[in-house]
């Protein structure tokens, strides 16, 4: 059975290249842009893809509708002072859950006026479903009437992949270790959210706000390895799981000296310094605990042969 979410395109709907995917479950719309990296404050609003619930849902009494608003209501109240926030809504015998979040590196101002877009977003793209998912550069919102069809938080729900490619070798490897740093970061942060930059290539990952922190890690390797396999060599790509996404950015000329390319009001997450150190300290542990293992080995050997002697 093929996954929800699907695994193909379905269809190039538009020269701004929106595509549309097939979803078991999910209108035969989940609508992408293809985007590159963006390079100012208002670019976090740029839509990424929405998932749409095939079932609409059916609000004789308004119910519904009054339980969906009062989700979109109390989300966007506490966007200005979090980056995650997940409530429920009564709705007659049922309820309505919804969630939101913001990329790490939004400031308080700018994860609100992304989070404020999405209650209309999801209304115009979806029409009023049983379940919704939008996704901005920014910041994503998702409501679900209770019962409805889970996700695996590793299913991949949208990639997107540069149709540039970057010629010479040395690219993936450079790209591999960013991952790597990016990885741990993300692991160690506590925040679930870590950018880094590593020999021109720039790396995001973040994780759903309440999953924890061996599961985030899992969440955001697996992505990673999506992204390696997908997207080869392309300058850059985005892979989008359920409950985490990674993405990167090649830049031959060198990262760009403002903390993220994506935002201008971003925060630094680690300098090319820091990146170094912790590249040593990672690679470094690694052959540490190879060396280790070698001695445990030999001991284990000249223990053996003292016995046989």
């Amino acid at each position: 059975m093929e996954p929800p979410w699907g695994s193909k395109w379905a269809a190039i709907v538009s020269a701004m290249a929106c595509i549309d995917v097939g979803l078991p479950g999910w209108s035969n719309g989940m609508v992408a842009k293809f985007i590159r990296p963006a390079r100012s404050a208002q670019d976090y609003t740029t839509l990424v893809y929405k998932g749409c619930a095939k079932q609409a849902l059916s609000d004789p009494t308004g119910v519904y509708s009054q339980a969906l608003s009062a989700v979109f209501s109390s989300l966007v109240q506490q966007s200005f002072g979090a980056k995650f926030f997940n409530t429920t809504s009564a709705a007659g015998q049922t309820t309505i859950s919804g969630l939101y979040q913001c990329r790490g590196d939004l400031s308080s101002g700018d994860c609100y006026n992304c989070v404020s877009k999405l209650p209309s977003l999801a209304d115009q793209l979806c029409g009023r479903v049983m379940a919704a998912r939008v996704q901005l550069l920014g910041c994503y919102i998702l409501y679900e009437v209770s019962g409805f069809e889970q996700l695996s938080g590793l299913q991949m729900l949208y990639k997107t992949c540069s149709p540039t490619n970057v010629a010479g070798s040395g690219f993936e490897m450079r790209r591999d270790t960013a991952f790597l740093v990016m990885e741990n970061g993300v692991a160690s942060s506590g925040s679930g959210f870590f950018a880094t930059s590593y020999e021109s290539v720039y790396a995001l990952g973040q994780c759903e706000g309440d999953l924890g922190t061996a599961d985030c890690g899992n969440c955001v390797k697996t992505a990673a390895q999506r992204a390696q396999v997908e997207c080869g060599s392309s300058i850059s790509g985005q892979v989008y799981l359920h409950r985490c996404f990674i993405s990167y950015s090649y830049y031959p000329n060198g990262v760009p000296t403002r903390s993220s390319p994506y935002s201008s009001s971003s925060t630094s997450s680690g300098s090319g310094q820091t990146t170094g150190k912790t590249v040593a300290i990672i690679l470094g542990g690694t052959a540490g605990v190879g060396f280790l293992i070698i001695c445990a080995l030999f001991l284990r050997g000249l223990t053996k042969k003292q016995d046989d002697e």
